[in-house]
């Protein structure tokens, strides 16, 4: 696979905090033009949460009565499933898109993108919901997550894995390489509140989907986890790109520095989460995260990574989704990853 250089080109997570999604959508384009991403608006609708976005489709999975969770439902889900694996099995990705109404930011972006699509770049950006992410929210109804139902984890990862598949092909109609980013932040807690879920199974449901749009697409995928976790475990699955908060957890991260290395000498980039979300307050200037930044840097350097190597295998991001942030604050947060890449490029 073609990998591209990518010196500290910026891009976002997902979530967006606004109610006008033409705005949202025009801003990313004006801001981080180079790599747009599709907002996911929480805010103005519950359906784009990352979980109950991406429930759509797949069998026995319900959407609550209040729109903003999803719970399994206790009829017998044996001919959903069999109508599931015999889409999934011919590949029939349109029968796994998401609908309009759930994914606002995403139709308009396309529009816009459309429109002019000339003046940007040569890639745009989506994200996924993950597997660990999605089965720990989604609840049976005796309050037991999907986690402790192998049947249903295995459906879940194939159902995410053609619901990216599809969305691949969408984002590629744009002409621009797609970049997906499977968002994991339950990852934080394996080993602890998902006990059940083993190392192994992790790093192969992970795979899974990484390899199933891989060997079905040019796209890059990545993996992004906005809290500490087994930096070595998400680098085992096999991404292309690796996105964490490096405002928050630069040290954690750097704790690894033979697997950091060999990832990025195999060709690996880091997606640097530099500009903080949930820690964000005025005053934040983009020299100072520069500075934090370089920082983080010159340790990777001091371990014998050629700079050349190290540049053209750095990305930057926010922290996290900006869904919980005021609105103000959030375009603070696109402008500084702008003024951020600048400096950085």
């Amino acid at each position: 696979m073609n990998r591209p250089a990518f010196h500290f080109t910026a891009t976002g997570v997902g979530s967006v905090p606004g109610l006008n999604v033409r705005d949202a959508c025009h801003r990313i384009l004006e801001l981080l033009p180079d790599i747009p991403f599709w907002p996911q608006c929480v805010n103005l609708d519950p359906r784009e949460d990352m979980i109950v976005q991406y429930g759509e489709g797949l069998p026995g999975i319900r959407l609550a009565d209040d729109g903003r969770t999803l719970f399994l439902a206790d009829a017998d889900p044996t001919d959903e499933l069999t109508a599931f694996y015999a889409r999934y099995l011919e590949e029939d990705v349109e029968a796994f898109t998401i609908s309009p109404d759930r994914a606002r930011g995403l139709y308009e972006l396309l529009d816009q993108l459309n429109g002019s699509p000339a003046s940007h770049g040569a890639y745009i950006k989506g994200q996924s919901v993950g597997p660990v992410t999605f089965a720990s929210a989604v609840r049976t109804s005796d309050g037991r997550s999907l986690i402790h139902d192998p049947e249903m984890l295995d459906t879940v990862v194939k159902g995410l894995s053609i619901k990216l598949l599809w969305q691949e092909r969408l984002l590629e109609e744009t002409g621009k390489r797609p970049i997906l980013f499977v968002d994991e932040p339950a990852l934080s807690g394996i080993g602890s509140a998902f006990a059940s879920l083993n190392r192994d199974w992790v790093v192969n449901a992970l795979r899974e989907i990484i390899d199933y749009v891989r060997n079905r697409s040019d796209a890059l995928i990545g993996v992004h986890c906005c809290a500490n976790t087994d930096w070595p475990m998400v680098m085992e699955s096999g991404p292309d790109i690796l996105n964490f908060d490096a405002y928050a957890y630069m040290d954690s991260f750097l704790l690894y520095p033979a697997e950091i290395l060999r990832f990025v000498r195999d060709g690996g980039t880091i997606a640097w989460g530099m500009v903080p979300t949930l820690d964000f307050k005025d005053g934040i200037e983009a020299g100072q995260l520069q500075e934090d930044l370089e920082k983080g840097l010159q340790h990777v350097r001091s371990w014998g990574l050629e700079e050349d190597t190290l540049r053209a295998r750095s990305m930057l991001t926010s922290a996290c989704g900006m869904g919980s942030m005021q609105t103000d604050a959030a375009d603070e947060v696109l402008r500084l990853l702008s003024s951020l890449q600048e400096r950085m490029s």
